[in-house]
């Protein structure tokens, strides 16, 4: 079989657009939380999710996550090849339960921050940031 020009050029297009869809990383993103809420479903409220809605650049973006009284807290960027950015756990002699840090996102997605309260329940908070500049190598 011979390709000719065009339908090389129509083919990687579509290679393309196909890649750039956010399915699978979405549907690993609900995997990996599911693995860290054991299934147990997501409450709203008693965490706060502190992230830019722009980030100029997607290699550095600061974030920061609060849930008092919380366990342990996980943080997921939904649109990274591996969605799970960071677990923090909070010891009985924690002052607070709080995390900060710089994450990398691969383009504008949502960052998940879900925190296991010591009753064995979940709450999560979720925000949107805009991403210029893809830090994961786009």
């Amino acid at each position: 079989m011979k390709l000719t020009r065009r339908q090389t050029m129509l083919a990687a297009m579509g290679t393309a657009a196909i890649a750039a869809l956010p399915i699978k990383a979405s549907a690993a993103a609900d995997d990996a939380i599911a693995a860290f809420t054991g299934g147990a479903e997501l409450g709203e409220g008693g965490i706060t999710l502190t992230a830019p809605e722009i980030a100029e650049n997607g290699n550095t973006v600061p974030i920061e996550v609060s849930a008092p009284g919380a366990e342990a807290i996980a943080i997921f960027a939904d649109g990274n090849p591996t969605p799970a950015v960071a677990t923090v756990l909070f010891g009985p002699l924690a002052a607070e339960q709080m995390a900060a840090t710089r994450i990398r996102l691969a383009g504008t997605q949502d960052v998940v921050a879900v925190a296991r309260m010591p009753d064995g329940s979940f709450v999560q908070a979720r925000q949107e940031v805009k991403v210029t500049i893809g830090g994961c190598g786009g």
